[in-house]
């Protein structure tokens, strides 16, 4: 079996109902949906925001959306198709977008993950993220998140 040969490039409008549903039975499982496709489609038209996907092909093999501020981004969503995961895809897309935010002059990167997603805690620690805090019923009173920060700031004068 050869390897997926994925392909970045940021989303369309017409991406938004794929994203969307990609959000419900991924991310939002469990929870009231919350990110549909018109919320979706506003981050595409945003300019503080990049929603990114990955498409094996044609296929739809993941997505992020990233918002950035002037010093700080916030990962809101992450997701791959569970046909995909353990390809390196999840990191390729976290790496394009902080190397994204590095450009645009972001100094700190957070985002929350479910406290019971063990490994999706593991796979942002692996990336360099820290848990800062517990959020008790983040996930609409129903779950608890952990708020995990990645800085991005470089030290030149070791270089």
């Amino acid at each position: 079996m050869t390897a997926a040969t994925f392909t970045l490039r940021l989303a369309r409008p017409a991406d938004a109902s794929l994203l969307a549903t990609m959000s419900r039975e991924f991310i939002e499982d469990g929870l009231r949906w919350t990110w549909r496709a018109p919320r979706i489609a506003r981050q595409i038209e945003s300019s503080d925001t990049v929603v990114l996907v990955a498409l094996e092909g044609r296929r739809l093999a993941g997505f992020a959306i990233m918002s950035y501020g002037d010093t700080n981004a916030h990962l809101n969503l992450l997701a791959v198709d569970p046909a995909y995961r353990m390809q390196g895809l999840g990191r390729r897309m976290v790496d394009w977008l902080e190397k994204t935010a590095r450009n645009a002059g972001i100094f700190r990167i957070t985002l929350e993950v479910r406290a019971q997603n063990f490994g999706g805690r593991c796979f942002y620690k692996a990336l360099g993220y820290r848990e800062v805090l517990l959020l008790r019923g983040y996930y609409q009173g129903a779950e608890d998140a952990v708020r995990m920060r990645h800085n991005l700031r470089v030290d030149v004068t070791s270089s």
